[in-house]
């Protein structure tokens, strides 16, 4: 008896679309891409392109709120680094901000981690720490001026349990930016918590549980595990950090109006002064200009550390 081996049916090839409804595909989904993308592109042309445009073209100019103005070229610019003024507020702005960013960065980092743990009242802690961020910054100041306050604060209340004399705080030169430092880094720290909370959530188990397998410690797991990858979180936590603190103001302005003298005029508070008290717009946008490039080259600096940290 024969039986036969019935042969599989050869599938059928399918048809290519033409070339022709392939390219009338692409341009449908780029015509579809740049109608989502239409939203931010204005958005960003509006209030940030032109902006920027604008404050490079005043800043060569001596525009003062008139109807007359003139080109002035770069004076503006060589005014501004004779200016013993605008040359404090710089210094200030960016020792502010070489204190209060790594600062920030490190204590943010280590409640995340501790948060990240099994605790009891895990909520409670993420909302106490996050409160600050919410809370407005004429509110925050109103608070720190009374800790702050020589006669009865609660900071020189503290001190004088350990038998400290008083201090004047925001008073004394000596110590009212670096009152304002402190302030800054604790307002600071609720959003640099939950974003490094969640990058810290994405930590890969399967990574450090091998890690553990193969005997590493804690700071092991953490330095080559965890350290790696968060790392591009680590860099933009960096960049909204350097934004932030140079566009200092409100802070500065309820807490010092930038004294005693101008122990705590920062750039944005001179920027402010010199376009509404002084009316000399040109002169402002110049130092805008400064400040932007300053900016970029603190997140150059910024983005250098990082490429050598992964290299490394």
């Amino acid at each position: 008896m024969t039986t036969t081996v019935e042969r599989p049916a050869l599938a059928t090839p399918r048809k290519v679309a033409p070339a022709k409804d392939g390219r009338k595909l692409i341009r449908s989904q780029v015509r579809a891409g740049w109608t989502l993308l239409a939203p931010a592109l204005l958005h960003s042309g509006v209030f940030i392109v032109i902006p920027v445009v604008a404050v490079l073209v005043l800043s060569l100019t001596d525009y003062s709120f008139g109807d007359t103005w003139a080109w002035v070229g770069f004076q503006n610019y060589s005014d501004l680094f004779r200016d013993v003024d605008f040359q404090a507020s710089l210094w200030h702005t960016v020792l502010y901000a070489l204190v209060v960013i790594p600062i920030s960065m490190a204590i943010s980092l280590a409640v995340a981690i501790g948060l990240n743990q099994k605790i009891k009242a895990l909520g409670f802690f993420r909302t106490a720490f996050y409160i600050p961020t919410v809370t407005a910054t004429v509110a925050v100041a109103t608070i720190w001026l009374w800790i702050y306050n020589p006669g009865s604060g609660l900071a020189n209340g503290f001190l004088a349990l350990f038998g400290f004399a008083p201090n004047r705080w925001l008073a004394d030169p000596a110590t009212a930016l670096p009152s304002l430092m402190v302030v800054g880094i604790w307002q600071g720290l609720g959003t640099k918590i939950i974003i490094y909370l969640a990058a810290l959530q994405g930590v890969s188990r399967d990574l450090l549980e091998s890690a553990e397998l193969d005997g590493a410690n804690r700071w092991q797991k953490f330095r080559n595990v965890t350290w790696p990858a968060i790392g591009p979180v680590q860099f933009f936590v960096l960049i909204t950090s350097i934004v932030g603190t140079f566009q200092v103001f409100d802070l500065v302005y309820v807490m010092t109006q930038g004294g005693p003298g101008s122990e705590t005029r920062v750039l944005v508070m001179d920027i402010y002064q010199n376009a509404f008290q002084d009316l000399k717009l040109g002169y402002a946008s110049a130092e805008t200009v400064i400040m932007m490039v300053v900016i970029a080259l603190f997140i150059g600096v910024g983005r250098l550390l990082q490429k050598a940290d992964v290299n490394d």
